[in-house]
């Protein structure tokens, strides 16, 4: 069963001698489905990162390696550092693995435009989709359901459970006076809060590092990710899965997830989309409100995301679209995949029952661990697929169980997993 057919390669790409593509990342093991993807389609996959040793290094899909300045010291200094490697003739792209590579992408396109061929919305459009407070502002113009969002000043009525997070994906210069052009953060971290409990308001913008914004908390019968490559307000290619496990027991990006296809998601994602005149990769959650029946987004990230491995295994080849579409290939591509496939991302499954014992949430019952580590073990013995656990590729895969073994902060397996962090659930 497939959710649709398209056409594929309606426009050719245009042959233009460029072989190689740069792949910045930092311990992200999605940035690995993406050398794995391209290399295996014939592309040299330069891989680049502020840190000495990642697993990424040893596998076999890496064809060369680079060191880059850390762009949370030094976020000049990086992106100069990526030019340098975009000047060199055989680079034809650079594939936005980070909210912070594609937030440079977008502010400095002439520079960038210079050497490469970047997929990525324009400033203007990002700003749009990085600030949830714009972007919930798009959704009511598109028609849109979508969580009520709102800055945390203008809160009047705290009456209702409510969900503090930051305002914008990325906190850099553009968005936040507090930042300079060479400092970046991103501010992961959840507050819940039960209704009529007024919060300590100047005690949040200090932890955020800047005005937050309140969502409403949304009682949730389900939850899809839908993943696209758009070319400026067209969808190229399209995939969802529903999340089964999440990160974190109370929320976050899923680690155990079947492919799938909502009508009802696909048509709300499409007029969200259409509304911003996308441009680039998008990731957009969606609840399925357990009171109204509604799909409502979430939020936007508009980079790769934690589960493209799975589409890919799917048949989705997100990573090879991109690389096309960089080429002057307008698709649409054949985004056909079967409904139901279900895969694991190992150590998420770890960090999912783990958090059964540090996490929280005021409107959720905390799982039994015992049961939940039961079901877990049954699923990955059933159903045996991984994102990361190939037998092809044997020293990525031992370099990635020795850096796991080694981490010893949280931050540590933040950095290598999600994209969402349960954070600082209260």
């Amino acid at each position: 069963m497939t959710p649709r057919t398209t056409a594929t390669n309606s426009t050719e790409a245009v042959d233009t001698g460029k072989s190689a593509v740069l792949i910045p990342t930092g311990r992200q093991m999605k940035s690995y489905g993406c050398m794995r993807s391209l290399h295996r389609a014939g592309v040299d996959t330069i891989v680049a990162s502020e840190l000495d040793r990642i697993p990424h290094f040893s596998s076999r899909y890496c064809s060369e390696r680079r060191g880059l300045p850390s762009p949370w010291t030094d976020l000049i200094g990086y992106r100069d550092g990526l030019l340098e490697v975009a000047a060199r003739p055989e680079v034809q792209t650079i594939v936005p693995v980070r909210e912070c590579d594609v937030y440079l992408f977008a502010r400095y396109a002439d520079a960038f435009d210079e050497h490469v061929s970047l997929v990525a919305p324009s400033m203007t459009t990002l700003e749009r989709g990085h600030d949830r407070v714009q972007l919930a502002a798009a959704a009511e113009s598109a028609g849109v359901p979508h969580a009520r969002t709102e800055p945390l000043s203008n809160v009047a009525d705290w009456n209702v459970d409510a969900v503090v997070k930051s305002r914008y994906n990325i906190l850099t210069d553009a968005y936040s006076p507090q930042f300079d052009a060479n400092e970046v953060a991103e501010v992961n971290r959840v507050r819940f809060l039960t209704a009529e409990k007024s919060p300590d308001q100047a005690a949040l913008r200090e932890g955020f590092r800047h005005e937050p914004i309140v969502q409403e908390f949304i009682p949730e019968a389900d939850k899809h990710l839908y993943c696209a490559l758009w070319d400026e307000g067209e969808p190229l290619a399209t995939y969802q899965h529903r999340q089964i496990r999440k990160v974190s027991w109370v929320g976050g990006g899923g680690v155990y997830r079947k492919s799938a296809f909502s009508r009802d998601v696909d048509e709300v994602a499409t007029q969200l989309l259409e509304e911003l005149d996308w441009h680039g990769f998008a990731c957009i959650e969606y609840i399925k409100d357990a009171d109204t029946g509604e799909w409502k987004f979430l939020e936007l990230n508009p980079r790769v995301w934690l589960s493209l491995p799975e589409a890919v295994r799917a048949g989705v080849d997100f990573p090879k679209f991109y690389w096309n579409q960089a080429n002057g290939e307008t698709g649409p591509f054949d985004d056909a995949y079967p409904i139901g496939t279900p895969c694991h991302i190992s150590y998420g499954e770890l960090k999912h029952l783990m958090s059964i014992r540090s996490d929280d949430s005021p409107f959720l019952e905390s799982p039994s661990f015992g049961r939940r580590a039961a079901e877990i073990a049954v699923s990955c013995l059933r159903n045996r697929r991984f994102d990361y656990l190939r037998a092809d590729d044997p020293r990525f895969v031992a370099a990635a169980v020795r850096a796991l073994v080694g981490m010893e902060t949280a931050k540590d397996y933040a950095d290598v997993g999600s994209d969402t962090s349960a954070g600082d659930l209260r």
